[in-house]
């Protein structure tokens, strides 16, 4: 009795076994179902020192994520959020003066490897334990395209943002332009080093007596990842359109700082 028990346990174990390594699904391979539900989400928390002769500009803090709220096969509907605080010195060691608002919705399909999205943009800037009654936010509706690829221990991430104007207040923007590209480089499984170049042609109208503006940044550094996210230690020079939200004017400087994101797969295959 003992030993014919012990020989349908160790059939049904066998089976067991067999059916998890013939015909169970691969955690990391894609899904093959033509509906998915939140099948991604990925978020980014950063921290840099702004290398600054203004009292307003010490520290750029970040907290932001996005999530594929559905995908029917190579489409999807993604939404995006993102909450930045600016602090200075002025008033004490460490002192917000600025919180502001990214809020985008974008549906995007892919084509071989690239993706094309429709996008509406939000911003909303307000003013920390200053005061400022006025709002000052704008939407836009555009276009965006993006590749990522990998190719041996070289992975790039670059996209192309075209969105115009549907209604502002306060600021003067007309149109932009919106670009980034980023190259990674892994020199070991764990280890790797990172650059990202920015650019963004802004236009405006008459209203501020100004011609069209550009920003740009240009960051480099080191990433490091664990299991579940990479932390990048970086150095950074850039020129900000509009620093501040009640002020019209660029101004440039150099920054270091650290980011946390999550190591989901990006959109693209």
């Amino acid at each position: 009795m003992k030993t014919g028990f012990f020989a349908l346990a160790m059939l049904v174990s066998s089976a067991v076994v067999a059916g998890a390594q013939t015909s169970g699904p691969d955690p990391q391979a894609p899904s093959t179902s033509l509906v998915e539900f939140f099948p991604r989400f990925d978020f980014k928390v950063s921290m840099e020192h702004l290398f600054s002769e203004e009292s307003r500009y010490v520290w750029d803090a970040n907290w932001g994520g996005d999530i594929d709220l559905v995908s029917v096969g190579p489409t999807r509907l993604t939404f995006f959020a993102n909450y930045q605080t600016i602090l200075g010195n002025e008033f004490r060691a460490f002192d917000p003066n600025q919180g502001n608002y990214t809020l985008e919705g974008s549906t995007s399909t892919r084509v071989g490897a690239i993706e094309v999205a429709g996008v509406f943009h939000h911003v909303s800037r307000h003013l920390s334990d200053r005061p400022k009654r006025g709002a000052v936010d704008w939407n836009m509706v555009g276009g965006r395209i993006r590749g990522t690829g990998q190719h041996n221990r070289i992975g790039y991430d670059a996209r192309v943002d075209l969105r115009g104007v549907i209604q502002h207040t306060y600021v003067d923007y007309r149109w932009e332009l919106d670009t980034e590209a980023t190259t990674s480089v892994a020199l070991s499984p764990r280890v790797g080093l990172v650059a990202t170049g920015a650019w963004r042609m802004l236009s405006v109208d008459d209203t501020r007596g100004r011609d069209t503006q550009h920003g740009y940044r240009g960051e480099g550094g080191v990433r490091l990842k664990g299991r579940a996210a990479a932390v990048d230690f970086f150095v950074a020079a850039e020129q900000r359109i509009d620093a501040y939200q009640l002020e019209f004017s660029t101004v440039r400087w150099v920054t270091a700082g650290f980011r946390i994101s999550s190591l989901n797969a990006s959109r693209v295959p």
